[in-house]
Parts: C-alpha cells; sequence; structure tokens
C-alpha cells in the first residue's frame, strides 16, 4: 500500500498530507464488494504503476458528486451497472510505454459490468489520450470534486476496451 501510494505521490503531485488522506480512502475503498487493484513491478520489485477500481454504487461519494453533472448530460445512466477506474498511476519514469494500458485493460478484462467509469483531469493530458484510445469518451466536464483544486472530466466507455489498433467506437 505504501509503496503505491508513493507512485500515486510521484505520479500526481501529492504532498505527504494529501497521501496520509488518501491511505484512509484507499483501505476504505478496497474494503467494498468487487473492489480489486494490480500493480506493475520493474525486474528488481519496484512498483512501476498501479490501478484499483471497483462496481460503482450510487451510494459512494464519488457517485454523488458526479450524478449532477452526468444528470445535466443525459448521461446519469452510466453509473449504473459500470465498473469504476477509481485510481491508475504509473511513476513518471515509466509512462509512455503502455503500462498505463496493460494495467487499465487487464483491470476491466475481469469486470462483469458493461461498461467503466472513470473521472481524470478536465485537460488534454497524455492520460486522457490514453483514456480515448481505449474507447473512453467524455461524459460530463468542468466536474468539481470538494478537495480537488482543478476540475475533472468524466469519461466512460464500453467493455471490453479497444485494444491497440482498435479505431472505432462500439
Amino acid at each position: 500500500m505504501d509503496e503505491a501510494l508513493a507512485v500515486q505521490a510521484v505520479a500526481f503531485g501529492l504532498s505527504a498530507e494529501e497521501v496520509g488522506v488518501r491511505r484512509h480512502i484507499v483501505l476504505r475503498h478496497l474494503s467494498y464488494p468487487g473492489a480489486r487493484a494490480l500493480g506493475a513491478t520493474t525486474v528488481d520489485g519496484r512498483l512501476a504503476g498501479f490501478v484499483y477500481g471497483m462496481p460503482n454504487d450510487r451510494a459512494h461519494w464519488w457517485s454523488t458528486v458526479v450524478e449532477p453533472y452526468l444528470r445535466n448530460n443525459g448521461a446519469e445512466w452510466w453509473l449504473d451497472d459500470s465498473f469504476v477506474i477509481t485510481e491508475l498511476h504509473v511513476h513518471p519514469a515509466f509512462q509512455g510505454r503502455g503500462l498505463g494500458r496493460a494495467l487499465i485493460t487487464t483491470i476491466t478484462d475481469t469486470a462483469t459490468e458493461p461498461r467503466s467509469i472513470l473521472s481524470a483531469i478536465d485537460t488534454e493530458s497524455p492520460a486522457r489520450a490514453l483514456y480515448r484510445g481505449l474507447g473512453y469518451v467524455d461524459l460530463a466536464g468542468q466536474v468539481h470534486f470538494p478537495s480537488a483544486a482543478r476540475p475533472y472530466a468524466v469519461m466512460g466507455a464500453p467493455l471490453p476496451l479497444l485494444r491497440h489498433g482498435q479505431t472505432e467506437f462500439r
């Protein structure tokens, strides 16, 4: 857990205080039914990246925050029967090598839900490009989480996710 939080801190620029808060959140999330996590390690055993997620539950905090934004766009139904990618982080030294793609496709390949949703900072970035390449589309933008300084976008994709070389949205 500490190694994953250290990767997240470097990848996302978190302070020690923010890491402490997230530790409690992650532990709570991993206690939810159907929650699972994956990590990718280097040959010498260091964690290079991780992903975790769970079946969405409208009673969870994230869903209660994003629901009004999705409802305004006619996309509220995405909250039902979806697998949420809660966190996906790759250490900067290992970014751009397909690790994020491998992590997210591997975890969603085991989902029984027909679709996946996630939130990402609402700016063009390599992460947003990755998500789009996997078939995610913007469902709502300028989503404001109470603890976040920057707005987020909510994105959704049908499962299974697009594989490298696929280009059409199904």
